[in-house]
């Protein structure tokens, strides 16, 4: 089922960031230096990053946020500045322990409720805005789907989330990866199809509100993710 199948994966991708990744995560999302492989995976995620924001609306003063896989929480401090009610939710407690401690500078870090666990927790009640940005991107496509129905119920307005597009050169980077022989190496990117994806969002009743919007693609050296919009306002 694709349930069991989801919570298999979570729990590769929970134990590989908080037992193998963390200090190499720790450094890519600062402004340590990095290698330039490295380097140009920051700058893609700045880069998406900064897209999504400017998808949110400018003033979102009594709008609730899902920042739904938020890392370090450089998002979520972003939307809380603009006024929004955040819950920031990361499968890693390291992760979440560093969010949180990034954010208690800040004077809108008491907008944002940061929390360790499943993305999908149905108790954290309803948003008016979705982001997963790479949040599904080590997920296949059903159980990707999977996770998008779910949210898709608690949210009113717009889930924008991010995939690794299906392309001839990041299939081939992957590839090549794969027969790397790296005892550290992260659970596989997955490759999605934008075409099935918005056929799925089209046809299945969990989306029967929404409408794809706005799509953009994000290339930086090593770092490759597409952005797509599903909104129902």
């Amino acid at each position: 089922m694709s349930n069991a199948s989801y919570q298999q994966r979570r729990s590769e991708i929970e134990t590989y960031f908080d037992r193998t990744a963390m200090a190499a995560w720790e450094a890519l999302t600062s402004t340590a230096p990095v290698s330039k492989i490295r380097a140009t995976v920051r700058t893609g995620r700045d880069n998406m990053r900064n897209m999504l924001l400017s998808w949110l609306p400018a003033d979102m003063s009594g709008m609730r946020l899902l920042d739904a896989g938020c890392g370090t929480g450089a998002l979520a401090l972003q939307a809380a500045a603009r006024g929004a009610e955040v819950v920031a939710i990361d499968l890693s407690p390291q992760l979440i322990s560093i969010a949180a401690e990034r954010a208690a500078a800040s004077p809108h870090a008491t907008k944002i409720a940061f929390h360790a666990g499943d993305m999908l927790d149905k108790n954290h009640g309803r948003f008016d805005y979705a982001v997963m940005m790479d949040s599904i991107i080590h997920y296949n496509q059903e159980d990707a789907i999977h996770a998008l129905s779910q949210l898709a119920a608690r949210v009113d307005c717009a889930i924008f989330f991010t995939f690794a597009p299906r392309t001839v050169l990041l299939g081939t980077m992957l590839s090549v990866g794969k027969i790397m022989p790296r005892g550290d190496r992260s659970p596989a990117i997955i490759p999605q199809s934008e075409a099935r994806l918005q056929r799925e969002v089209a046809l299945r009743p969990a989306f029967a509100r929404f409408n794809v919007g706005r799509t953009s693609r994000i290339t930086s050296g090593f770092y490759f993710s597409q952005a797509m919009e599903i909104t129902a306002c």
